[in-house]
């Protein structure tokens, strides 16, 4: 017989399985309706609540896509392959709350949701059968229609943004007349080819995903990225082409509806990066499309350093509160952490008529991440953040006064949560940007309110001379209740979304009162409250579910915490099979790494990432135990599998301690980061029966230039890279493992490969495992299909393995 014949017969084809689905009391569950997002129009008149789609059918991930440069496009529709979509939109007025149901067209797929500034009108995007449809909707009247003849580009992320007159859009098209797009040869012309000069240029491991492999590629890219814009009459429904087709990767109106920033996309394309990182070209134009001034022509910047910023101008953005005035960043180190400089950015402003040199008004001693104006034109917040230290810095700085000096206003690490101030809350100015508010000196800043409790949302007035903080509203103790936005400042009205255990979210209207003294001391003000909406309960039986908070330490005193959860009817005395889920974290500090950020007082739901399901089926879910991994920035893994496994004997010996848990039963599962740690607790302890690992990463050695908050090549710790790798220690590993992951996984520190060569290795080890790969699903799971199947596959391995396994044998320990 012929040898290849013979290869063929002895190695066939991974068997395709039908979609499977799991147990009834998980279905009805997972097909229940999802809670609404909400859309707080700009004057705070009205929102619209949006139905997601929170499993779309795996047809629509099966359809035809292409991979370039960093997007995933559906050519059939122009359609983003990874963006999701709502389903149906209801006004609700504030703050009573009367409702109206909006007559979306039939077998609605909208997204991009935007109102003009004034509240009057909301446009959207709708995935219909052939193409991307822009529509416009009367917020008085809720009718919506669609805009005629304009089809959406969505290529380069948001397609409309509203003029600031408020009656016009400005929209990225697709251009009329473009022809087929460029047809592959049927066989190549040739190899593709790479060529490395002898310069070092490492590149992220985050960076290298979906990037074009060769020529046809570029004319593909070309293609699809080619936008029109066009100026539409949200009454008429008009369409004024401005310029020509374009790779127009930005493109965003000044506040004084006469200029644009135009950000063009130019060759030469590159083969290692996203087209984030392409060269382009920064233009200022006027309203009728004429250039009025080249600001920068940025170079291609495939030279990034790791974890760095590309040099020159980035980061554009028009200041809100004069009407044209060009913001932008530059580096003064390279790009590089590692150079050490006095100052890392600069901030630079430009003035209409952009003539002249732009004009330095702030150096910052971190890189520079966020800017904050305030309704104090003046005024501008700057976050900075130095990720080796894992530390942040706000200031405060008059940009019209470059001389005088910046103000410390927040000094901490990035990591702290229980001293975490919030963020500014922001008003949408008559022009459509947005800025901090400012009522009698002060912004108002809210936040999650992290406590050793648990959450406790918050609302705080910050006075800008002194900087002196007042508690304002904090949310009690037996709720999670959070700020969304001011209804009527003046008047201290706010609207809140608020949840219990018993009750589902939904949104209320406060009013803040006197001055009070709260039970544990703190100062603030009384409020009142009152419902705007009345979403009932999906899920009654899930209101039978407990949790509680449980606190504990590691064996080297670090305070940590997990949830405990017991399925519905839990009989007190029962030692249940357990679960823990968890993904561990990376600390500078180890005062940070146990810091409570979770709330026991939420509505319980269970959906993505799926872990809590299993609560339906008896078993306890010991939720997000802190593995924390502490240390220097510079050799944080050096130390990752010792903490990893202190962090999971201190979680699972707590846990057996509460007397619940059946300590024999136990399994662990974990997503991405998460998954690693699974397969390394399976190999490296005798904690656990069996293990779920998801889209992990198993051999670090793939992520060859940083992972997480690694910064070092594999060739500056090899070792590091061996240790934290379990496909390099397989051979240790006696536990049953089920690897799941998607055959299509955009993120490039999990690809797909990571599983299916971690299986082979389990396999020629002679390990009990098993691989599922899921068709056409990405890092996350998206399809209603591979979701119940991965629920299936789930309850399935831990039934066999963990629950109804056998007591284990004298002397299996490792």
């Amino acid at each position: 017989m012929n040898a290849l014949l013979l290869l063929f017969i002895a190695c066939p084809a991974f068997p395709q399985l039908s979609y499977q689905k799991p147990p009834k009391s998980v279905l009805d569950v997972l097909h229940a309706p999802p809670p609404p997002d909400a859309s707080v129009s700009p004057t705070r008149e009205r929102m619209i609540l949006a139905t997601p789609m929170k499993y779309p059918p795996i047809a629509e991930l099966a359809e035809p896509m292409l991979k370039l440069a960093g997007v995933r496009i559906i050519p059939r529709t122009r359609r983003l392959q990874t963006s999701g979509y709502w389903t149906a939109y209801r006004l609700v007025e504030l703050p009573g709350g009367g409702e109206r149901a909006i007559e979306l067209p039939p077998n609605a797929k909208v997204s991009g949701l935007a109102w003009s500034a004034d509240s009057k009108r909301f446009a959207f995007a709708n995935i219909g059968p052939d193409s991307v449809e822009l529509w416009v909707g009367d917020a008085a009247s809720a009718k919506v229609r669609r805009v005629a003849g304009v089809r959406l580009n969505p290529f380069f992320g948001a397609t409309a943004a509203w003029l600031p007159d408020r009656r016009r859009l400005l929209v990225r098209a697709v251009p009329d007349g473009q022809g087929a797009p460029p047809a592959g040869d049927a066989a190549p012309k040739g190899p593709s080819a790479q060529d490395s000069t002898g310069q070092k240029t490492p590149s992220s491991t985050y960076e290298v995903r979906d990037v074009l492999k060769n020529p046809h590629d570029e004319e593909l890219f070309q293609n699809y990225a080619a936008t029109q814009l066009l100026i539409i009459d949200a009454e008429t429904g008009a369409a004024t082409p401005l310029g020509k087709p374009d790779l127009y990767a930005g493109v965003s109106p000044a506040p004084d509806g006469k200029h644009l920033l135009v950000t063009t996309i130019r060759r030469p394309f590159s083969y290692m990066t996203t087209h984030d990182r392409f060269p382009r070209e920064i233009d200022v134009w006027d309203h009728e499309g004429r250039l009025v001034r080249r600001v920068a022509s940025v170079p291609l910047a495939d030279q990034v350093p790791i974890w760095g910023v590309r040099t020159g101008p980035r980061e554009f953005e028009w200041r809100p509160t004069e009407p044209a005035t060009l913001v932008w960043l530059e580096a003064l180190d390279g790009g590089d952490w590692n150079t050490q400089v006095p100052h890392r950015d600069r901030i630079l402003l430009h003035r209409a008529p952009f003539s002249g040199e732009p004009v330095e008004v702030l150096r910052v001693r971190d890189r520079a991440e966020q800017l904050w104006w305030t309704e104090r034109p003046e005024l501008v917040l700057v976050r900075t953040g130095d990720e080796i230290k894992h530390w942040t810095r706000t200031l405060a700085a008059n940009v019209d006064d470059p001389k005088s000096a910046p103000r410390l206003v927040w000094d901490m690490s990035s990591d702290e949560a229980y001293r975490h101030p919030g963020y500014p809350v922001f008003k949408v100015l008559p022009s459509g940007f947005y800025v901090a508010r400012v009522d009698d000196g002060a912004i108002h800043l809210s936040g999650a309110g992290a406590s050793p409790e648990g959450r406790r949302p918050f609302l705080d007035r910050l006075e800008l001379a002194t900087l002196a903080t007042e508690r304002l509203w904090r949310c009690d103790r037996s709720s999670l209740e959070s700020f969304v936005a001011w209804l009527d400042a003046p008047r201290g009205v706010f609207m809140t979304r608020r949840e219990t255990p018993d009750d589902p979210p939904n949104f209320y209207r406060r009013a803040l009162g006197k001055k009070v003294q709260a039970p544990e001391g703190e100062a603030m003000r009384s409020s009142s409250i009152d419902a705007i909406t009345r979403m009932p309960d999906p899920t009654p039986q899930l209101r039978r579910i407990t949790k509680r908070l449980v606190r504990y330490k590691r064996a080297d005193g670090l305070d940590l915490s997990f949830t405990l959860y017991l399925p519905p009817d839990y009989k007190e005395g029962t030692k249940l099979p357990a679960i823990v889920w968890a993904y561990p974290l990376d600390y500078a500090d180890a005062k940070m790494a146990g810091q409570v950020t979770t709330s026991t007082h939420t509505f319980t739901t269970l959906g993505w990432p799926l872990h809590l399901f299993p609560l339906l089926e008896g078993y306890a879910i010991i939720d997000n135990p802190l593995m924390p991994v502490v240390g220097d920035a510079n050799k944080i893994y050096d130390t990752y599998l010792e903490q990893l496994v202190a962090g999971a004997q201190a979680a699972v010996d707590t846990a057996a301690g509460l007397g619940m848990i059946d300590r024999d039963r136990l399994g662990v599962t974990g997503h991405s980061h998460g998954g690693l740690m699974t397969v390394n607790l399976l190999a490296h302890t005798d904690l656990f029966r069996a293990g779920v690992a998801r889209s992990g990463a198993y051999n670090r050695t793939l992520t060859a230039f940083g992972f997480q908050n690694e910064r070092r090549t594999v060739w500056q710790a090899p070792d590091v890279y061996l240790k934290v790798s379990p496909f390099f220690h397989v051979d240790k590993l006696t536990e049953p493992l089920l690897l799941i992951h998607g055959d299509m996984d955009v993120n490039p520190g999990t690809i797909s490969m990571q599983s299916e060569k971690l299986f082979e290795a389990l396999k020629g080890n002679g390990k009990t495992a098993r691989l599922v790969m899921l068709p056409f699903e990405s890092h996350g799971y998206r399809s209603l299909e591979s979701t119940e199947h991965a629920l299936y596959e789930l309850l399935a391995w831990f039934d066999r393995h963990v629950k109804n396994a056998p007591p284990r044998a004298a002397g299996t320990a490792k």
